[in-house]
């Protein structure tokens, strides 16, 4: 019977962070508490918090308690747009610290991806994305040298990449083909991103295709969990 009463007592947390009777920065109660409403075990009621904080509803403190967490942000699957136009339409402010910029040859996974000979030189720059100053995601993109001739001396720091190919090179992006699945941070992205080693994270790779059809990045994202949600549009 208390293998099923969880589900119930997730709901009803659930429940009561949408309705706001719990906001963003409060302390739910205590497991003691929740057990004498609910009339039931320690383990289920932890297995419900735990749930929730798996999927970002909740957040626990050592040694203080479970609080809630802040609402995800939302990202669309249905239209190409960077980093930059997606803070900037959640009213954020977004910046980016560039942690690698580096000139090497296209190994064979990299080669066929961007449709290059084995050994032609692309660029791969890393960086860490902040939206309102707190680090969101780490990008990694790599692109062709020979279509970005010059793009160390951009600021790719301030500016959009995507703005930059457009405007300055004027190569118009039209489709992505990306994968989206869950992984966990390791401690070189867990150390960046600001979360514990082992927390989940969302994995989004693929590829960026010009209007030509030529592809122009291979991209990998990954984004912390606990802020991010996507939102999928399909239509039949």
């Amino acid at each position: 019977m208390e293998g099923k009463l969880y589900l119930r007592i997730k709901d009803w947390l659930r429940e009561a962070i949408e309705k706001g009777e719990y906001r963003p920065g409060d302390r739910i109660p205590s497991e003691h508490e929740l057990m004498r409403r609910f009339g039931v075990s320690r383990s289920t009621i932890r297995q419900a918090v735990s749930e929730l904080v798996l999927e970002g509803w909740l957040y626990r403190v050592q040694g203080s308690g479970t609080y809630v967490a802040r609402p995800k942000y939302r990202q669309t699957l249905s239209r190409l747009t960077s980093f930059t136009e997606d803070m900037h339409l959640l009213g954020l402010t977004p910046r980016s610290r560039l942690l690698l910029f580096r000139v090497e040859e296209a190994d064979e996974k990299i080669s066929s991806a961007l449709s290059l000979k084995p050994g032609e030189e692309v660029i791969r720059i890393e960086r860490l994305r902040f939206a309102d100053e707190e680090p969101m995601a780490l990008n990694t993109s790599i692109l062709p040298r020979q279509l970005v001739p010059g793009l160390e001396k951009r600021d790719l720091q301030r500016s959009s990449l995507y703005e930059i190919l457009e405007r300055r090179y004027g190569l118009i992006l039209a489709r992505a083909e990306q994968t989206l699945e869950p992984a966990l941070a390791d401690p070189y992205a867990a150390e960046l991103l600001r979360v514990p080693i082992g927390a989940p994270l969302l994995l989004v790779e693929g590829v960026v295709y010009l209007k030509n059809g030529t592809p122009i990045e291979w991209v990998r994202i990954l984004y912390r969990g606990d802020r991010y949600k996507f939102h999928i549009v399909a239509v039949r």
